[in-house]
Formats: C-alpha cells, structure tokens, sequence
C-alpha cells in the first residue's frame, strides 16, 4: 500500500495537507470573530482537505496494476473518486449560500478584525503556493518547457492535458485562493464602511463559486468514465511515432480514447507493398513498442494494411 500512495498526485496530496491546517485556523477564526465570510472560506477549506485527500487515494489507487478479475486496470477509478469530491464541494457550496443568504436577512458585525486579516492573508499564500504547484504540475503532465512566470499561461492553455487530480486541485485552489481574498475584501469593507450585508453577499458569491467549480470537475469527469476522443495534440503526437516507421506509408484510421489519465490506441496503418506476413507483423509489433514508450500510452491495437496508394491521414488541429 506504501509503494501505491508514493505513486499518488503530488498536487492532491499537498494540497490536503496545507488546506487541513487552513481548516483549523480559519475554523477558530470564524468561531472567535463570528464572520460569515471567514465560515464560508472555513467550508471551503474542509471541502478542499476532504476532496483532495479522497482523490489523493484515488490517483494512487488508479495506479494499481491490472489483475485477474480487473484486466482493463484501475484507471478509471480517479474519475470516480473525483466525483465524490464533486458531491462534497455541491453540500458545501449549499451550505455556505444558506450561511450567506442568513447574514443578508440577519447582518451582524464581525469582531477581530486583524485576526481574519491574518488568517485570511496566510490563506491566500498557502493556496496559492499549491495553485503554483498545480500550474508546474501540468506544465510536467503535458510536457510543455516552461519554467517561472510563463508556467502561469501554459498551465491555463495545456489544462486539458492534465490528469483528473491535478485539473482538481487547480480548480479548487483558484476557486480557494480567489474566494480568500474576496472574503477578505468583505470583511474590510463591512468593517469600515459599516455596509454588513457585504459580509453575506461575499459569503453567497463564495458559495456560488463553489458550485461553479462543481458543475465543470462534474464534467469533465463525467466524460473522462464514459471515454473521450483525445485531444489533438495527443493524436498527432501518437500518429509522428507511426509514421517514424519507414515501411509505414499511411494511417488508415485511428481511434485514441481517453479513459481516466490514460489513453487507448486502436488504428489501422497501411504498410509499403510486396512486404511478406512475417516482416508486416515483425514492424506492427515494433510499432506498437514504440507508442508504448509513452508512459501516457496504456494499450495499443493494431491493424495492418498494404498501402493503397491514396494518403488518408491528415493532422488534426487543435481545438480552441
């Protein structure tokens, strides 16, 4: 079990353990002070510890290698940890709009205010420190070379690259290290303009974020169990190790589906002519070692062809 959790999301495990003693400070804070925006962040906070060591399990789970009774592997099951998360975040973005919704009808003035500043400015730091994990995280699941501040771009660009728990734990720290700051925001406008309804309005705009971030992680996990074309990219990567082949003159067609982190080849390459049964199969199966030196790769099957003397494959472009 030790060797699994090594293997777990670097992103999802941190970020556990920095919002578990987030959790804490603000959860004391809000009790002291009595601020309705420091509870919603206190919510948010929980969720996060909850969400991210449920998926922290999970990527470590999905690495378990395939047995008897589960040949496909475990793969999926992240997808599936990810969605419990999702449930979490929807029963916590509730209650924070219901916490939110009874402060406007209610208004009350929160008391030390350097405390919440303190805790809430600490918040903003530590999450946004594993916001910047994450950002390198991706930048490395998506092999993109970027390094200081042009990791921040990229991450946003190559996101649709990026496992399940890292994607989470991105989404969840924007939402977490944005919400930080609104509340915060709240706190110091109530306090010295004397408007209190800020206080319940920046607690139900955190709470709807929440729930933003749970329709889109619902989503994209929702079709990561079904199974989605790849993207683009990924596509053209896998056909530039086909055609490396010298004796692979075309791509028929081809299928790549991903399943969880991982993606699933099936295709049909069109060899040169005259070759015989045995040579065809000796470069089907040399290709097939190739793509899977990709450590994204977690099976390929291959259909051989003589050529037709018409070019089939043709690059894909990149979806916006």
């Amino acid at each position: 079990m030790l060797e699994l959790l090594k293997k777990g999301n670097k992103s999802s495990g941190i970020a556990a353990l920095g919002n578990a003693g987030l959790a804490v400070a603000k959860g004391i804070a809000a009790a002291i002070s009595g601020s309705g925006a420091m509870f919603a962040t206190t919510i948010h906070s929980i969720a996060d510890t909850t969400n991210q060591g449920f998926v922290f399990f999970g990527s470590a789970l999905a690495e378990k290698e395939p047995t008897e009774k589960f040949p496909a592997g475990f793969g999926r099951v992240v997808n599936l940890f990810v969605l419990v998360a999702v449930v979490v975040i929807s029963i916590m973005a509730y209650e924070t709009i219901i916490k939110g919704w009874h402060l406007i009808q209610n208004p009350s003035e929160a008391t030390h205010l350097w405390l919440n500043m303190g805790i809430l400015s600490l918040s903003i730091i530590v999450d946004g420190y594993i916001l910047l994990k994450a950002m390198k995280e991706i930048a490395e699941e998506s092999r993109t070379e970027a390094s200081g501040f042009s990791v921040i771009p990229e991450a946003f660009r190559n996101l649709q690259y990026a496992s399940p728990p890292t994607r989470l734990v991105f989404y969840e720290d924007i939402v977490a290290t944005s919400g930080a700051f609104l509340a915060l925001i709240s706190i110091l406008l109530a306090h010295f303009t004397g408007f209190l309804l800020l206080d319940g309005i920046g607690t139900m705009l955190i709470g709807i974020l929440l729930i933003g971030i749970a329709l889109k992680i619902g989503y994209d996990n929702t079709i990561g169990l079904i199974g989605v074309a790849a993207p683009a990219k990924i596509e053209n990567r896998i056909a530039e190790v086909i055609l490396d082949e010298p004796q692979v003159v075309d791509i028929s067609e081809m299928k790549v589906i991903q399943v969880g982190r991982q993606y699933h080849v099936d295709s049909y390459i069109e060899l040169t002519e005259g070759l015989s049964l045995e040579k065809a199969d000796d470069i089907k199966i040399k290709v097939q070692n190739k793509i899977l030196e990709d450590p994204d790769i977690d099976d390929v099957t291959l259909g051989i062809l003589e050529s037709d003397d018409k070019i089939s494959w043709e690059k894909r472009k990149p979806s916006n």
